[in-house]
């Protein structure tokens, strides 16, 4: 498990490249897309904790969580439940992910949608605004301060917010030099796959109070959410354990209660 992220992330080179070659068709896409929806906005609400849903089909540390999955009826669960945003996992390798996801995911709800994925090119920006992403996910451990930059603001010019996800304290004080506002600590080491809702403890003190700060990965109960506000965190990233439950619905009952 240890070299996934690599595997991960060869898979993707091996997509971008066919995915360069349609840069003007993905302009052209662009060009006609309705004004994106504040993620930030949506999940950084004073003194409340905030509830992002997210769709994946599968995970290289849990293998295939759902069997009869169905992006539409996830979807629809998520706006009559009211989670504050959705994370859509669009990586095609690992997750079962695909592009065509979020404009699903865009006709059936208003909801602010958060492209998940390993992202690394600019073509992907493109392709994320391309297909109605309101934000995207820029993660620390797989980029340098160059590329990273490079995307941020490429991202903020097409008018989407950003969720930049770190896992050490090195990344962060990285990322708030560069005037970051949504922040994502994983709780899942990307080379072992190993959870520790610690991660967040550790981190958070080193986030400014004017941006919105998001706890991912290894939270499983309503117990483990209390005690993510308790620390300041405005939003939880659930997945895994809504996609294994049998009745979403109910899981989202249990674990989004407004506090």
């Amino acid at each position: 498990m240890h070299n996934i992220l690599s595997l991960i992330l060869e898979a993707k080179k091996k997509r971008i490249e066919i995915l360069r070659k349609n840069r003007q068709a993905l302009l052209s896409l662009i060009k006609k897309m309705p004004v994106p929806v504040s993620f930030k906005k949506a999940i950084k609400r004073e003194g409340k904790m905030s509830f992002i849903g997210e769709i994946k089909q599968a995970s290289p540390s849990a293998g295939l969580l759902r069997k009869n999955f169905s992006l539409v009826e996830i979807a629809k669960v998520f706006q009559k439940q009211k989670v504050n945003g959705i994370s859509v996992v669009t990586e095609e390798e690992f997750f079962l992910g695909k592009m065509s996801y979020i404009e699903e995911t865009k006709k059936i709800t208003n909801l602010p949608i958060l492209r998940k994925d390993f992202i690394f090119e600019d073509t992907q920006i493109l392709e994320s605004r391309a297909v109605g992403a309101d934000a995207v996910l820029l993660i620390m451990r797989i980029l340098d301060e160059e590329r990273f930059v490079r995307l941020y603001n490429l991202s903020k010019e097409l008018g989407m917010e950003v969720l930049v996800e770190v896992s050490t304290e090195k990344e962060l004080r990285k990322v708030f030099k560069l005037g970051v506002d949504i922040v994502g600590i994983n709780n899942r080491n990307l080379h072992t796959l190993e959870v520790d809702l610690n991660k967040t403890q550790e981190l958070i003190p080193f986030i400014p109070p004017s941006a919105a700060k998001v706890s991912e990965s290894g939270i499983t109960t309503f117990k483990d959410i209390l005690w993510l506000k308790g620390l300041g965190v405005d939003a939880v990233l659930v997945g895994e354990v809504l996609m294994r439950a049998e009745n979403i619905e109910e899981k989202i009952r249990e674990l989004h209660i407004d506090v």
